[in-house]
């Protein structure tokens, strides 16, 4: 009975190692596949990552400093250009306001004065907005891809890690069963019959 047992348990963690072991091959395809993409979507772009003598405050040094005159091909620095760059230019072209606020006050000079000088300036700041709004929303959404390939490359680890300790507590398991002594019958009722 105890041998039995111990041989359902053993071919159980034997079978959880083996969906593991699918798994953590599926998460690292998952993450190559991921970060080459965006790796090469990002190259394509030919971007490269600011100057040193370009990062004007100390925000951008300190965010951007690492990375400067290299090409953006990564989610990391495409987050920190998106964020400490991009975004530093629009504040303080825009004093701080997004393109939906500059977007709703360019509509409303439009109709009260759309040929004044000032409804042109406005007018260009939302189309700058636009533009770095839409270019950091593309490189957010590299460092999301970049940061979910990191996340599944871990997992993969993890389920590799965990296939390895589920096989070897299962070949264990299923040496204990063949060394475990069978009980007889009769054995077994004089067992049960104490209790």
């Amino acid at each position: 009975m105890r041998s039995a047992f111990d041989k359902l348990i053993s071919w159980t963690g034997i079978s959880m190692a083996a969906v593991l072991i699918v798994a953590g091959g599926l998460l690292t395809w998952a993450s190559s596949f991921a970060s080459t993409n965006v790796t090469d979507q990002l190259a394509a772009q030919q971007i490269t990552m600011p100057a040193a003598a370009a990062l004007t405050t100390p925000e951008m040094k300190a965010n951007l400093a690492q990375y400067a005159g290299q090409p953006l091909t990564t989610g990391a620095q495409a987050k920190a250009y998106a964020d400490h760059y991009i975004q530093v230019h629009m504040d303080e072209s825009s004093d701080g306001r997004t393109y939906s606020q500059v977007s709703g006050e360019y509509m409303a000079a439009m109709k009260a004065d759309p040929t004044s000088e000032a409804t042109a300036e406005l007018g260009q700041l939302r189309q700058s907005l636009f533009m770095g709004t839409t270019l950091r929303g593309m490189l957010l959404n590299a460092y999301a891809f970049g940061t979910i390939a990191s996340i599944a490359m871990w997992a993969a680890i993890a389920a590799f890690v965990g296939s390895a300790v589920l096989l070897v507590l299962g070949a264990l398991g299923l040496r204990h069963a063949h060394q475990s002594p069978l009980v007889e019958a009769p054995e077994i009722e004089k067992i049960a019959a104490t209790f």
